[in-house]
Parts: C-alpha cells; sequence; structure tokens
C-alpha cells in the first residue's frame, strides 16, 4: 500500500466516524440546536466523502444545498420555535421508541445483508475528473430534463408555502372604539400615533 492509498483510507475512516458519530448526535441529544449543528457537520463529511470520488461537482453541490439551504432552514425553523411554551408528555414514548428501534435495526441488518452479498466491481470504473461536471449537465438537460424541472417547481411551491405560512397578519385593536384594525392600515402611517396626536392637541 502507497501513500496515496493509505492517506485515503484514514480520511475515509475519519469521515466515516464523523458521520456515526454526528448521525447519532443529532438523534439522541436533547438539544435541537446542537442537534442541527451536528446535521450540518454529518453534510459536510458526506461533501468529503464525494471528494475522495474526485465528483467534485456533487460534493460542491452537496456543501451549497444541504448545508447552505436546507441546515440553514432548519436552524431558521428553530429559532421561530416558541422556546416559552412546555412540551405536552407524549403518552406511549417507551413503545414509540422500542417500534422504531426496531424498524431502523431492520433496515440495518438490511442494508449490511446486501453489501454482503453484492459482488462489488473494485476498484471500479476509471475516474474521468473535470469531465464529470460535464456529463453531469448533459444528463441533467437531457436524459432528466423533465425530473430537473419539476424539482424546480416543488422547490418554488415550497418556498412560497414558506412565505404564506411565515407571514402573519395582526389586527390591531383600537383604543378608542374597540374595533380591529387591519395591519395594511397600521403599516401605511409612517409617524408615530403619539407626535400625531400632541400635535393636533396644540392651538
Amino acid at each position: 500500500m502507497n501513500i496515496a492509498n493509505s492517506t485515503e483510507l484514514i480520511c475515509f475512516l475519519i469521515l466515516g466516524v464523523i458521520i456515526i458519530t454526528g448521525s447519532l448526535g443529532v438523534v439522541l441529544l436533547d438539544n435541537i440546536v446542537y442537534s442541527a449543528f451536528l446535521l450540518g457537520g454529518v453534510f459536510m463529511a458526506v461533501a468529503g466523502f464525494y471528494l475522495l470520488l474526485n465528483a467534485s461537482f456533487v460534493a460542491a453541490a452537496q456543501i451549497l444545498v444541504y448545508v447552505g439551504a436546507v441546515n440553514v432552514l432548519i436552524l431558521f425553523a428553530i429559532m421561530l420555535v416558541n422556546k416559552k411554551e412546555d412540551l405536552k408528555p407524549i403518552k406511549g414514548l417507551k413503545l414509540r421508541r422500542i417500534l422504531s428501534g426496531g424498524v431502523c435495526a431492520g433496515l440495518l441488518a438490511l442494508l449490511i445483508r446486501v453489501n454482503l452479498n453484492t459482488k462489488w466491481n473494485i476498484p471500479g470504473p476509471k475516474s474521468i475528473g473535470e469531465l464529470s461536471t460535464e456529463r453531469i449537465g448533459e444528463h441533467l438537460f437531457t436524459d432528466y430534463l423533465l425530473p430537473f424541472e419539476l424539482a424546480s417547481i416543488l422547490l418554488l411551491m415550497a418556498m412560497i408555502g414558506a412565505i404564506v405560512l411565515a407571514r402573519k397578519d395582526v389586527l390591531v385593536c383600537d383604543i378608542g372604539t374597540g374595533e380591529s384594525v387591519n395591519q395594511s392600515l397600521v403599516e401605511k402611517s409612517n409617524s408615530p400615533l403619539l407626535i400625531n396626536q400632541s400635535q393636533k392637541e396644540l392651538p
């Protein structure tokens, strides 16, 4: 084994340990903020795996999409959560944990079985290096054009839905009449109300 192969093996082991420990931390930690940051670390480690496979474009897309968009969106959702609200106790929590653990263990056993029974083509095809970006672009705009456009429409719909859910129409109650005032009417006045009232009272 030469230096390049040993270095690649060491990087693979380090990234594997980061992904396993980070994934366990995301699931097991009680603090949701720490879980979100560990999830970002897992995404970065997966991008490192793509770099080991000489897939630089996929690694860059992994960082831009998952770390720069999905993980940041999760952090914003965490910041919008009302932390003062106490969490209600969940009925049958132990039973749910046992069932979910059994499902995860079954999926893990299935993946291990597939890994052991599959005849992997090692060392695999020769890497094409920088031409991989061109190949991915050709496939996206020829063979996979329809799924690519549908994914963009789906992301646009999700963004519009997030804007609609995040927008809150606050109804302000008028002190004098007691009637509710729409927020759009309140936002039209740029000057403070107290200053206007004091100016009206002056002779």
